[in-house]
C-alpha cells in the first residue's frame, strides 16, 4: 500500500517571511523538503501533498518547482486570487509552469476572512467555478463557524471537490463537540466533500492533551465522512508544536480502524488529488 501525507508545508524566512507565525515560536526557522524527508521515509510515507502557507502569488509556482524536483511531492495545493477576473486564465498559466503537472487544488485562508459567507461572495464563487473548470479541487481552512458557509459553497457547486483541511478545526482543548460535530456531519452530507484527518495535536492544549482528547473529533469525521472520503495529513511542521512528524502519523494510525487505513493513508488522497503512482 502507497501512504500518502497529504498535507504539509515548507518554507523559507530568507525568501519571505511568515506573518502567521508569532514571533519566539519554535516554528519561526527553515523548514525544508531536506528536513521532511528523512523524517517521511523513517515512517513510511511515499507520497505527499505539499500544501500553501501565504496568500502570494510567487510560492505557488515555487512549490511546483520543487515537486519537479522532489519525487516524494506528488501534488501542490497552491493559491492564487479567486477573486480577480481572469482566474481561469491564471489557473492555465500555472499548469504550463514546471511542475504544472502536480498542481492539484488551490486553497485561500479563509479562516483569516472578517466576512464568515466570504466563500459565497460572488467574484469567489465565480473563482471557485474555474478551480472546478480547471479539474482542480478546492481546500477548505477554515474555523467552525465558518462551516455553514461551506456547506452552501458545496451545495452551489457540485462540480467542485472541496476538502476540509484539519477537521475544520474542532475546539479540541476545550472538549467541546457541538456546534462543531452537527456542522461537519451536515457538509459531510454532501458527496463533493472530503476531509483531512489532520491537524488536531495543535487544536488540543499543548502541553497535556492524550490520544483520548482527539478520538471524538477523528470517530465524528470517520463516521460522517465514510474512509472513502477520508484522508491523512500530517501537517508538519506546524504539527511539530504538539508533536513530532512520526507520533502524528501512529496516532492517526491507532485513531483509524485498521480496515479503513488503504483508504485513509493512501487511497482517498491518490483519487481526490489524482496523483501520479510513485516511481519504481
Amino acid at each position: 500500500m502507497t501512504v500518502v501525507d497529504a498535507h504539509h508545508h515548507v518554507w523559507d524566512l530568507s525568501v519571505r517571511d511568515q506573518d502567521w507565525i508569532a514571533s519566539g515560536s519554535p516554528l519561526r526557522r527553515n523548514f525544508t523538503v531536506a528536513d521532511l524527508v528523512p523524517r517521511a521515509r523513517a515512517a513510511g510515507v511515499d507520497r505527499t501533498v505539499l500544501v500553501q502557507t501565504v496568500t502570494v502569488p510567487e510560492e505557488t509556482p515555487e512549490f511546483l518547482l520543487l515537486a519537479a524536483e522532489h519525487d516524494l511531492i506528488a501534488g501542490v495545493v497552491g493559491w492564487t486570487d479567486l477573486t480577480r477576473p481572469d482566474v481561469a486564465d491564471e489557473l492555465a498559466r500555472l499548469r504550463e509552469l514546471p511542475g504544472g503537472a502536480c498542481l492539484k487544488g488551490i486553497r485561500h485562508q479563509v479562516q483569516g476572512e472578517p466576512d464568515p459567507e466570504w466563500l459565497l461572495r460572488p467574484d469567489v464563487r465565480r473563482g471557485l467555478a474555474a478551480v472546478a473548470g480547471a479539474g482542480l479541487v478546492y481546500d477548505l481552512v477554515v474555523l467552525p463557524h465558518q462551516l455553514p458557509a461551506c456547506v452552501k459553497a458545496a451545495e452551489s457547486l457540485p462540480e467542485l471537490t472541496f476538502v476540509l483541511d484539519h477537521l475544520g478545526k474542532p475546539p479540541i482543548a476545550s472538549g467541546a463537540l457541538e456546534p462543531w460535530a452537527t456542522a461537519v456531519r451536515t457538509l459531510a452530507a454532501l458527496p463533493n466533500t472530503v476531509c483531512k484527518v489532520s491537524g488536531m495535536v495543535t487544536e488540543a492544549d499543548l502541553t497535556s492533551w492524550t490520544i483520548d482528547d482527539l478520538r471524538p473529533y477523528a470517530d465524528t469525521v470517520l463516521d460522517a465522512f465514510g474512509p472513502e472520503r477520508s484522508m491523512f495529513g500530517s501537517d508538519w511542521p506546524v504539527c511539530t508544536l504538539g508533536a513530532s512528524y512520526g507520533e502524528v502519523l501512529d496516532i492517526a494510525r491507532r485513531l483509524t480502524p485498521a480496515s479503513a487505513h488503504p483508504q485513509v493513508f493512501g487511497g482517498t488522497a491518490e483519487r481526490v488529488y489524482g496523483l501520479a503512482a510513485p516511481t519504481p
